[in-house]
Protein backbone atom coordinates (compact mmCIF):
# COMPACT_ATOMS: atom_id res chain seq x y z
CA UNK A 1 0.00 0.00 0.00
CA UNK A 2 1.48 3.36 -1.04
CA UNK A 3 1.78 6.26 1.40
CA UNK A 4 -0.94 8.24 -0.38
CA UNK A 5 -3.36 5.32 -0.30
CA UNK A 6 -2.60 4.75 3.39
CA UNK A 7 -3.29 8.39 4.25
CA UNK A 8 -6.47 8.45 2.15
CA UNK A 9 -7.81 5.27 3.77
CA UNK A 10 -7.00 6.59 7.25
CA UNK A 11 -8.76 9.91 6.60
CA UNK A 12 -11.83 8.29 5.02
CA UNK A 13 -12.11 5.80 7.88
CA UNK A 14 -11.85 8.59 10.42
CA UNK A 15 -14.49 10.65 8.61
CA UNK A 16 -16.91 7.71 8.43
CA UNK A 17 -16.41 6.83 12.08
CA UNK A 18 -16.83 10.45 13.13
CA UNK A 19 -20.02 11.00 11.15
CA UNK A 20 -21.63 7.89 12.66
CA UNK A 21 -20.56 8.79 16.21
CA UNK A 22 -21.68 12.39 15.82
CA UNK A 23 -25.07 11.39 14.44
CA UNK A 24 -25.86 8.38 16.62
CA UNK A 25 -23.79 8.97 19.78
CA UNK A 26 -21.64 5.90 19.17
CA UNK A 27 -21.33 2.84 16.97
CA UNK A 28 -18.91 4.21 14.40
CA UNK A 29 -15.94 3.35 16.57
CA UNK A 30 -16.62 -0.32 16.05
CA UNK A 31 -15.45 0.05 12.44
CA UNK A 32 -11.97 1.24 13.46
CA UNK A 33 -10.81 -2.16 14.73
CA UNK A 34 -11.46 -4.19 11.54
CA UNK A 35 -9.91 -1.44 9.39
CA UNK A 36 -6.76 -1.43 11.52
CA UNK A 37 -6.72 -5.24 11.55
CA UNK A 38 -7.24 -5.92 7.85
CA UNK A 39 -6.63 -2.59 6.15
CA UNK A 40 -3.37 -1.81 7.93
CA UNK A 41 -2.35 -5.34 9.04
CA UNK A 42 -2.10 -4.56 12.76
CA UNK A 43 -2.16 -7.40 15.26
CA UNK A 44 -5.37 -7.55 17.36
CA UNK A 45 -3.96 -6.06 20.59
CA UNK A 46 -2.44 -3.08 18.76
CA UNK A 47 -5.60 -2.57 16.67
CA UNK A 48 -7.93 -2.51 19.67
CA UNK A 49 -5.57 -0.19 21.54
CA UNK A 50 -5.16 2.13 18.56
CA UNK A 51 -8.94 2.28 18.26
CA UNK A 52 -9.08 3.82 21.73
CA UNK A 53 -6.97 6.76 20.53
CA UNK A 54 -9.24 7.52 17.57
CA UNK A 55 -12.43 6.91 19.52
CA UNK A 56 -11.41 8.77 22.67
CA UNK A 57 -10.11 11.97 21.08
CA UNK A 58 -12.96 12.05 18.58
CA UNK A 59 -15.51 11.60 21.37
CA UNK A 60 -14.01 14.52 23.31
CA UNK A 61 -14.49 16.79 20.30
CA UNK A 62 -18.06 15.55 19.90
CA UNK A 63 -18.95 15.96 23.58
CA UNK A 64 -17.66 19.55 23.53
CA UNK A 65 -19.64 20.33 20.37
CA UNK A 66 -22.85 18.89 21.84
CA UNK A 67 -22.14 20.57 25.17
CA UNK A 68 -22.11 23.99 23.54
CA UNK A 69 -25.66 23.29 22.42
CA UNK A 70 -26.67 22.18 25.92
CA UNK A 71 -26.85 18.53 24.84
CA UNK A 72 -24.31 16.97 27.23
CA UNK A 73 -25.20 16.11 30.83
CA UNK A 74 -21.79 16.59 32.42
CA UNK A 75 -22.69 15.34 35.91
CA UNK A 76 -24.47 12.11 35.01
CA UNK A 77 -22.12 11.42 32.11
CA UNK A 78 -19.11 11.67 34.42
CA UNK A 79 -20.76 9.37 36.98
CA UNK A 80 -21.52 6.89 34.19
CA UNK A 81 -17.95 7.04 32.87
CA UNK A 82 -16.29 6.66 36.26
CA UNK A 83 -18.67 3.81 37.06
CA UNK A 84 -17.16 1.82 34.19
CA UNK A 85 -13.65 1.82 35.68
CA UNK A 86 -13.88 -1.70 37.10
CA UNK A 87 -15.32 -3.16 33.91
CA UNK A 88 -12.67 -1.41 31.80
CA UNK A 89 -9.86 -2.77 33.95
CA UNK A 90 -11.22 -6.32 33.76
CA UNK A 91 -11.63 -6.03 29.99
CA UNK A 92 -8.04 -4.84 29.50
CA UNK A 93 -6.64 -7.67 31.63
CA UNK A 94 -8.71 -10.24 29.77
CA UNK A 95 -7.66 -8.95 26.34
CA UNK A 96 -3.99 -9.49 27.18
CA UNK A 97 -4.52 -13.17 27.95
CA UNK A 98 -6.56 -14.47 25.02
CA UNK A 99 -5.43 -15.82 21.67
CA UNK A 100 -5.77 -13.44 18.67
CA UNK A 101 -8.36 -15.69 17.01
CA UNK A 102 -10.51 -15.58 20.15
CA UNK A 103 -10.47 -11.79 20.15
CA UNK A 104 -11.28 -11.43 16.45
CA UNK A 105 -13.89 -14.20 16.54
CA UNK A 106 -15.69 -12.73 19.54
CA UNK A 107 -15.44 -9.32 17.90
CA UNK A 108 -17.35 -10.65 14.87
CA UNK A 109 -20.03 -11.93 17.25
CA UNK A 110 -20.15 -8.55 18.98
CA UNK A 111 -20.73 -6.85 15.62
CA UNK A 112 -23.80 -9.03 15.02
CA UNK A 113 -25.13 -8.26 18.52
CA UNK A 114 -24.62 -4.53 17.96
CA UNK A 115 -26.41 -4.69 14.60
CA UNK A 116 -29.37 -6.44 16.24
CA UNK A 117 -29.53 -3.94 19.10
CA UNK A 118 -29.41 -0.98 16.73
CA UNK A 119 -32.15 -2.39 14.52
CA UNK A 120 -34.39 -2.91 17.54
CA UNK A 121 -33.55 0.39 19.17
CA UNK A 122 -36.36 2.91 19.48
CA UNK A 123 -35.48 6.41 18.34
CA UNK A 124 -38.41 8.81 18.27
CA UNK A 125 -38.43 11.01 15.18
CA UNK A 126 -38.36 14.76 15.66
CA UNK A 127 -37.43 14.62 19.34
CA UNK A 128 -35.49 17.82 19.83
CA UNK A 129 -36.11 18.12 23.57
CA UNK A 130 -32.87 18.99 25.38
CA UNK A 131 -34.23 19.22 28.92
CA UNK A 132 -32.22 17.28 31.45
CA UNK A 133 -33.28 13.95 32.99
CA UNK A 134 -34.13 13.70 36.69
CA UNK A 135 -30.98 13.92 38.88
CA UNK A 136 -29.47 10.80 40.45
CA UNK A 137 -29.02 12.65 43.72
CA UNK A 138 -31.02 15.66 44.93
CA UNK A 139 -30.13 17.78 47.95
CA UNK A 140 -33.23 19.92 48.50
CA UNK A 141 -34.82 17.78 49.79
CA UNK A 142 -32.18 15.06 50.06
CA UNK A 143 -33.15 12.16 47.79
CA UNK A 144 -31.23 9.34 46.09
CA UNK A 145 -32.72 7.57 43.08
CA UNK A 146 -31.53 4.04 43.90
CA UNK A 147 -33.09 2.48 40.80
CA UNK A 148 -31.28 4.84 38.44
CA UNK A 149 -27.99 4.45 40.32
CA UNK A 150 -28.20 0.65 39.99
CA UNK A 151 -28.92 0.94 36.28
CA UNK A 152 -25.94 3.25 35.83
CA UNK A 153 -23.68 0.87 37.78
CA UNK A 154 -24.68 -2.24 35.78
CA UNK A 155 -24.62 -0.63 32.32
CA UNK A 156 -21.42 1.31 33.05
CA UNK A 157 -19.60 -1.85 34.14
CA UNK A 158 -20.78 -3.73 31.04
CA UNK A 159 -19.80 -0.93 28.66
CA UNK A 160 -16.45 -0.51 30.41
CA UNK A 161 -15.67 -4.20 29.91
CA UNK A 162 -16.44 -3.92 26.19
CA UNK A 163 -14.19 -0.87 25.90
CA UNK A 164 -11.32 -2.57 27.71
CA UNK A 165 -11.52 -5.85 25.80
CA UNK A 166 -12.47 -4.77 22.27
CA UNK A 167 -11.30 -1.15 22.11
CA UNK A 168 -14.79 0.11 21.25
CA UNK A 169 -16.65 2.99 22.86
CA UNK A 170 -19.89 1.13 23.62
CA UNK A 171 -22.17 3.92 22.42
CA UNK A 172 -24.56 1.33 20.94
CA UNK A 173 -25.32 0.28 24.55
CA UNK A 174 -24.96 3.68 26.21
CA UNK A 175 -27.50 5.59 24.09
CA UNK A 176 -30.39 3.09 24.48
CA UNK A 177 -29.69 2.86 28.23
CA UNK A 178 -29.78 6.63 28.63
CA UNK A 179 -32.97 7.01 26.58
CA UNK A 180 -35.01 3.95 27.54
CA UNK A 181 -33.87 3.38 31.14
CA UNK A 182 -32.77 6.80 32.40
CA UNK A 183 -35.28 9.05 30.57
CA UNK A 184 -32.72 11.10 28.62
CA UNK A 185 -34.03 13.04 25.59
CA UNK A 186 -32.30 11.73 22.45
CA UNK A 187 -30.13 14.83 21.73
CA UNK A 188 -28.82 14.82 25.32
CA UNK A 189 -28.28 11.05 25.21
CA UNK A 190 -26.08 11.41 22.11
CA UNK A 191 -23.94 14.17 23.63
CA UNK A 192 -23.67 12.43 27.00
CA UNK A 193 -22.78 9.13 25.34
CA UNK A 194 -19.78 10.79 23.69
CA UNK A 195 -18.60 12.04 27.10
CA UNK A 196 -18.86 8.51 28.55
CA UNK A 197 -17.01 7.07 25.55
CA UNK A 198 -14.19 9.58 26.05
CA UNK A 199 -13.82 8.68 29.74
CA UNK A 200 -13.94 4.92 29.13
CA UNK A 201 -11.47 5.15 26.25
CA UNK A 202 -9.00 7.16 28.35
CA UNK A 203 -9.15 4.64 31.20
CA UNK A 204 -8.69 1.65 28.88
CA UNK A 205 -5.87 3.33 26.95
CA UNK A 206 -3.84 4.11 30.08
CA UNK A 207 -4.28 0.53 31.27
CA UNK A 208 -3.20 -0.88 27.89
CA UNK A 209 -0.06 1.24 27.77
CA UNK A 210 1.18 -0.76 30.75
CA UNK A 211 1.13 -3.90 28.57
CA UNK A 212 3.89 -2.50 26.35
CA UNK A 213 1.82 -2.34 23.15
CA UNK A 214 3.45 -0.51 20.21
CA UNK A 215 1.33 1.84 18.12
CA UNK A 216 1.63 3.50 14.70
CA UNK A 217 1.11 7.05 15.98
CA UNK A 218 1.30 8.92 12.64
CA UNK A 219 -1.41 6.68 11.19
CA UNK A 220 -3.62 6.96 14.27
CA UNK A 221 -3.32 10.75 14.43
CA UNK A 222 -4.32 11.10 10.77
CA UNK A 223 -7.34 8.86 11.37
CA UNK A 224 -8.19 10.82 14.52
CA UNK A 225 -8.12 14.12 12.63
CA UNK A 226 -10.62 12.66 10.18
CA UNK A 227 -12.81 11.46 13.05
CA UNK A 228 -12.90 14.92 14.65
CA UNK A 229 -14.08 16.49 11.40
CA UNK A 230 -16.57 13.66 10.89
CA UNK A 231 -18.08 14.05 14.36
CA UNK A 232 -18.69 17.75 13.80
CA UNK A 233 -20.34 16.92 10.47
CA UNK A 234 -22.31 14.06 12.00
CA UNK A 235 -24.21 16.37 14.31
CA UNK A 236 -25.51 18.24 11.27
CA UNK A 237 -26.25 15.03 9.38
CA UNK A 238 -28.47 13.88 12.25
CA UNK A 239 -30.59 17.01 11.79
CA UNK A 240 -31.17 16.31 8.08
CA UNK A 241 -31.35 12.52 7.73
CA UNK A 242 -33.88 10.24 9.40
CA UNK A 243 -32.41 8.62 12.52
CA UNK A 244 -34.11 5.36 11.52
CA UNK A 245 -32.42 5.45 8.10
CA UNK A 246 -29.00 6.10 9.66
CA UNK A 247 -29.43 3.31 12.19
CA UNK A 248 -30.60 0.70 9.67
CA UNK A 249 -27.89 1.57 7.17
CA UNK A 250 -25.19 1.30 9.80
CA UNK A 251 -26.59 -1.98 11.15
CA UNK A 252 -26.44 -3.45 7.65
CA UNK A 253 -22.82 -2.36 7.31
CA UNK A 254 -21.99 -4.05 10.63
CA UNK A 255 -23.42 -7.35 9.40
CA UNK A 256 -21.15 -7.21 6.34
CA UNK A 257 -18.09 -6.38 8.46
CA UNK A 258 -18.98 -9.18 10.89
CA UNK A 259 -19.16 -11.68 8.04
CA UNK A 260 -15.79 -10.56 6.66
CA UNK A 261 -14.17 -10.67 10.10
CA UNK A 262 -15.53 -14.17 10.76
CA UNK A 263 -14.23 -15.47 7.41
CA UNK A 264 -10.77 -13.97 8.01
CA UNK A 265 -10.70 -15.47 11.52
CA UNK A 266 -11.57 -18.97 10.26
CA UNK A 267 -9.28 -18.89 7.23
CA UNK A 268 -6.42 -17.19 9.09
Amino acid sequence: MTERVTIALAVLTGLAVGVIMGALGGGGAILVVPVLLYGFAMEPHAATTGSLVVVGIGAIAGAISHGRRGETNLTQGTVFGLGGFVGTTVGVLASAHVAPWVQTGSFALLLLVVATVMLRRSRPEGDDDTSGPPPLVAFSPVRVDVRRLLIVAVVATFVGALTGFFGVGGGFAIVPALVLLLDFPMPVAVGTSLLVIALNSATAFVARLATGVELDWPLLLVMTAGAIVGILVGGRVAQRVSARTLTRGFAGLLVLVAAYTAVRTVTG
